[in-house]
């Protein structure tokens, strides 16, 4: 027992353990063993953290602090979220299993969001209006809702931390985070740099717990006046349910099956490696996973041949280990559900080229590289979201005939095209229904760069500067610049 970290939730400053003293495990999926202790907040828990950012934001002084002095908060925490790489990518890798060299450097990187939205936060403005009345001088301000919920799923959580309460903060929000159940302690690792940085207590406050009662007690609550949640489709479901009672404003990301084009023309070795890192990276658990390949019949036999070697030789294992290249699982769940879907899309027809199965003599949520021809749009695997290392392939032979498969799908979050033409590129980018597409690369992502989604993939954007607009409302303020008397409104002239 005295190997297992014990962590507490971050509520008005003060490191807190859930009112009723309840807690749940975290197990690491490398090894299956638990290895730290997290609080289950009660609707008590949630209602305190709520009210903390509700006071931290009328009445605290972070709401006499310019944006200037914001934007220096912002910045000193990304400083620290940079000095503090090492130590979280650490954490998060034995917590969710991706790999230590990912996990490290994007808690790098993402100091480079914060440094951004620091930049920002001064540079929100209104804008005067040419009104058609006369001795009326009429403008708009910018001005922060209030407390914000967000909700972030275990997958690059630092990163979703980031381009939700970086906006949020630099126009003048405070936050209550809640961190996913499957995966809270790099969250609350982070949660300690937030004194470091000057940002006062209550101003970011992180609560852990499940859905019920604390995802729903949070998304619900009354003094909440925005909800930013990426997760599932059914999720979201129950949070559009929830924010119904609070009016709340609501921006979802909810994931993907994103389709990977490669036509006739394409540099083979390019679109092969980006394809591989698309899928494979992180064991596939990401929303903008190229999870569906669709190959130009006169390449594909090529294409496949070179990509199935290479997933057979990636090297899977402790993802503390320099040499491993795919990590586990990071759910018993997961796993289960790529076994079945796998099962199921052998039965209607489809073939696995490579992996398939659990690699053997290894304990752990391990599956390997998995690579399913699919002779058929209407396998069930082609669009259902396995968050996992499993590619489906299909083939095609004109460019209507693969923007029509690449479409129809109900998700629509991000699409990969490669392609020498520059005119079908432009083309396919204008066509493909997805809010991201990305042109002879994949999977990249700047603080610059806005993300988001179609469909069931979600609405709402985040990151790049027009997120921080998302967290204000505007305010028309008429002044009457005239010295006569205001005439008598009954007596008519």
């Amino acid at each position: 027992m005295s190997d297992i970290t014990s962590y507490q939730m971050l509520i008005d400053g003060a490191w807190v353990d859930a009112q009723d003293g309840g807690t749940f495990d975290s197990v690491n999926p490398a090894t299956g063993t638990v290895w730290s202790r997290v609080p289950e907040a009660t609707e008590g828990d949630v209602d305190r953290a709520v009210k903390a950012a509700h006071r931290a934001f009328t009445t605290g002084p972070w709401a006499g602090m310019t944006p200037t002095e914001r934007g220096k908060c912002l910045r000193k925490l990304g400083d620290l979220l940079a000095d503090q790489s090492e130590a979280l990518g650490r954490t998060e890798s034995i917590d969710t299993g991706k790999l230590l060299g990912e996990t490290r450097w994007q808690a790098k990187y993402i100091a480079e969001f914060f440094h951004f939205f620091a930049g920002c936060a001064d540079k929100v403005s209104g804008e005067t209006l040419p009104i058609d009345k006369p001795d009326m001088f009429v403008f708009t301000k910018r001005e922060p809702l209030g407390v914000v919920a967000a909700v972030v799923p275990w997958n690059s959580q630092l990163f979703l931390v980031a381009v939700k309460i970086g906006p949020a903060l630099a126009a003048g929000n405070t936050v209550v985070l809640k961190a996913s159940e499957h995966a809270s302690a790099a969250m609350l690792e982070f949660g300690k740099l937030i004194d470091a940085a000057g940002i006062p207590p209550g101003v970011v406050n992180i609560v852990t717990g499940h859905g019920e009662p604390c995802g729903r007690a949070l998304t619900g609550h009354p003094l909440v006046a925005r909800v930013s949640f990426t997760g599932g489709p059914n999720a979201a479901r129950h949070v559009l349910e929830n924010a119904k009672r609070n009016f709340a404003e609501i921006s979802l990301e909810l994931g993907g099956k994103s389709p990977f084009i490669v036509f006739d023309d394409a540099n083979i070795e390019s679109a092969v490696n980006a394809s591989v890192a698309g899928i494979f990276a992180a064991a596939g658990q990401s929303c903008v996973a190229g999870s569906r390949l669709y190959l130009h019949e006169d390449i594909a036999d090529e294409f496949l041949e070179r990509m199935t070697e290479i997933a057979g030789r990636i090297v899977i294992g402790d993802p503390l280990a320099d040499n491993t290249q795919m990590g586990p699982l990071c759910t018993q769940g997961q796993l289960e559900h790529i076994q079945r879907e796998v099962a199921h899309a052998q039965t209607e027809g489809g073939t696995v080229l490579t992996g398939g199965r659990q690699p053997e003599g290894m304990s752990g949520l391990f599956y390997e590289p998995t690579i399913i021809d699919c002779p058929r749009q209407d396998l069930r695997i082609v669009d259902t979201e396995l968050f996992g290392p499993v590619l489906c392939v299909q083939r095609f032979k004109t460019e209507d005939e693969v923007l029509a498969l690449a479409n129809d799908t109900e998700h629509g979050l991000a699409a990969g095209v490669f392609t020498r033409d520059s005119a079908r590129s432009l083309r396919m980018a204008s066509a493909v229904r997805a809010g991201i597409v990305w042109v002879n690369t994949y999977r990249v992502v700047s603080p610059i760069a806005e993300f988001g989604g179609n469909k069931t993939s979600g609405y709402g954007r985040e990151s790049g500067f027009q997120a921080i607009y998302d967290y204000t409302r505007p305010k028309t303020v008429w002044v009457n610049t005239s010295d006569d008397p205001i005439s008598n409104p009954f007596v008519m002239r």
